[in-house]
């Protein structure tokens, strides 16, 4: 009948349940009254200890950097301002143009100037008139005294009168000679060979003596222009090392501090100090910035693989191995990073050496979970790497 069939199919799909239920409880009994706890394993009728690779946490000489924005200047730079007044009627160069020395770079108008010369060459004739008359009148007085007609005294002031007038005329000479060389200032000229600079004025505006025209900068060797915060300045001095770096990290120079300022920008409050940087490809340019690496010192401290370490929150992590009753397991640590160092990160606080830092299958762990680690040798600088199971 329907109605029976159909309750034997529930019955037998119930004992079928019901005796693979007993069938996996059995093996659980088994394995835990059975089997033993090997090395580094589960204690009795404890989960399944998983497999992880460890690397044993090694002190290093650390290096203590900080990074600076620098700026590239030339140790042989020319600044270029005018020695007079006026307004800018030419500009005979432009920026990156190569010059040698006594090249017109600018011109401030000189009609003033010209006029002011020409006034000067016109007194100094006219007192060369007056010289010429002063000379022709002690001439005379000199004849008349000989012969009696005159006085020693009109003798003495033809002589003054002329000696008076060639002053006169020595100064007014003077005069337009300084007149002159001052226009020669209205012209402005490269003092040295090198590479035109930025020009940050235009024609017709009005300069003065404290005005920056432009720059001629010889290529080759530069200086790193590097501003230290006054409170780190304490720790400057001479010789430390520098490393520049350009933006992808890699590094373009290997110097030291060769200058430090003794005095602190009120503006910025920093230090500035210098270091020289030899240029000999021309790679680095005059005025490029640049990242300053400043090495401050050194210490040991342990070191932490980079792909050992999990951010959760901001924060960083790593999974140790420790030895806990008869079994080890993983403990989750919290670090306080440094800087990194090749493939590690320096560690200031949370690890020690010795420890056993888990380098694998970290995604898959808990804090507490039982492990069984295969020691890893950490490569570094070219280091074989090895494996032993421990």
């Amino acid at each position: 009948m329907p109605g029976k069939s159909n309750t034997k199919k529930k019955w037998r799909r119930s004992t079928g349940l019901l005796a693979g239920v007993l069938l996996v409880a059995g093996s659980f009994v088994a394995g835990g009254c059975g089997g033993k706890t090997s090395a580094g394993g589960p204690a009795a009728g404890g989960p399944m200890a998983m497999p992880v690779q460890v690397e044993v946490a090694e002190s290093i000489r650390i290096p203590e950097t900080t990074e600076y924005l620098s700026v590239l200047k030339s140790r042989q730079s020319a600044m270029i301002n005018p020695q007079v007044e006026g307004q800018i009627t030419k500009i005979l160069v432009k920026s990156g143009d190569n010059v040698s020395a006594g090249t017109p770079l600018l011109q401030i108008d000189p009609l003033k100037q010209r006029a002011t010369v020409s006034g000067q060459e016109a007194a100094r004739a006219a007192q060369q008139a007056t010289v010429q008359l002063a000379k022709v009148n002690l001439e005379r007085a000199q004849k008349l005294y000989g012969a009696g007609v005159i006085s020693k005294q009109d003798l003495d002031n033809a002589e003054s009168t002329y000696d008076s007038a060639e002053a006169q005329l020595k100064s007014l000479s003077d005069q337009v000679e300084q007149q002159k060389v001052e226009l020669h200032y209205y012209d402005v000229s490269a003092p040295v060979d090198g590479i035109v600079g930025d020009i940050p004025v235009r024609v017709g505006d009005r300069v003065t003596v404290s005005t920056l025209l432009t720059t001629v900068d010889l290529p080759g060797a530069l200086e790193a222009y590097v501003y230290i915060p006054a409170d780190r300045a304490k720790d400057l001095r001479l010789g430390l090392p520098v490393r520049l770096l350009d933006e992808n990290g890699n590094s373009v120079s290997d110097t030291h501090i060769t200058f430090v300022s003794p005095q602190v920008e009120t503006d910025t409050q920093t230090v500035l100090a210098k270091a020289a940087v030899a240029n000999p490809t021309a790679k680095l340019r005059i005025a490029q910035q640049v990242r300053a690496q400043v090495t401050w010192g050194a210490h040991n401290g342990p070191v932490v693989p980079v792909l050992a370490v999990l951010r959760i929150n901001g924060q960083a992590f790593v999974f140790v191995a420790v030895h806990e009753g008869n079994g080890t397991v993983a403990r989750q640590r919290l670090l306080k990073l440094g800087d990194t160092i090749g493939n590690d990160y320096a560690v200031l606080d949370g690890l020690k050496a010795g420890d056993h830092i888990i380098v694998s299958g970290t995604q898959f762990l808990q804090d507490g979970m039982p492990v069984m680690e295969q020691i890893q040798k950490a490569t570094r600088q070219g280091d074989d790497k090895g494996d032993a199971v421990r």
